[in-house]
């Protein structure tokens, strides 16, 4: 990060299903700054965003839709398995993701601010680049059956997913803090809350120390 962005910070991660977009939203409801680098990602793949036209050009017009946007199922399924494939998209995506990541952190304007990455551990670019990572954790039977709900997949294409991820163990090796979300969204509001008072805690000093 740049000079800029040294205030205290927390990255925030988990598998698909774990529960992370709702920590974030409930530590951004107390007074956290959010950074949601898939939302970027998102931004940058929508119509007009500014990968469109490196995507075009590296994968070909197929692959975006009618809107102008990413054909995000088509390419999912391009670079599923095919590691050359994948590598060619995070080389469009990466970079942009990455400065528009700080420039939505120098905007900024929180108690402290919350990258939210589901691909912190996989990236290899995150640890050592915040001042806490938080993991949202939960049972892997759980993870599919929530996917499978939300997402109306099959089992074996949650699993396919999860195993494209990072382990549970890998997360929970780079942990600071855990939250375990094994329950309802109603109980982890106590622990995010208890979480929430100690990074303020962190915060104040970390802003004492500047």
């Amino acid at each position: 990060m740049t000079s800029s962005t040294q205030r205290f910070s927390v990255g925030l991660t988990g598998g698909i299903g774990s529960g992370k977009t709702t920590v974030a939203n409930l530590l951004g409801e107390l007074g956290a700054a959010l950074v949601d680098t898939d939302a970027i990602a998102h931004q940058l793949t929508a119509p007009g965003g500014l990968a469109i036209a490196a995507i075009a050009q590296q994968f070909g017009a197929e692959f975006i839709d009618a809107r102008g946007a990413m054909d995000r199922a088509r390419m999912r399924n391009h670079v599923f398995g095919n590691p050359l494939a994948r590598h060619r998209l995070e080389a469009i995506l990466h970079p942009l993701i990455g400065s528009e990541t700080i420039s939505a952190a120098e905007r900024a304007d929180g108690h402290y601010l919350v990258f939210v990455v589901p691909l912190l551990v996989e990236s290899g670019n995150w640890v050592g680049r915040t001042s806490r990572i938080l993991v949202v954790d939960c049972d892997e039977e759980i993870q599919v059956a929530r996917v499978m709900a939300r997402n109306g997949l099959a089992r074996h294409e949650v699993e396919a997913i999860m195993a494209a991820q990072a382990s549970r163990a890998a997360r929970l090796a780079v942990a600071d803090d855990v939250v375990e979300n094994n329950g309802s969204a109603a109980q982890l509001i106590p622990h995010v809350q208890a979480l929430h008072a100690s990074y303020l805690a962190l915060a104040r000093q970390a802003a004492i120390q500047l």
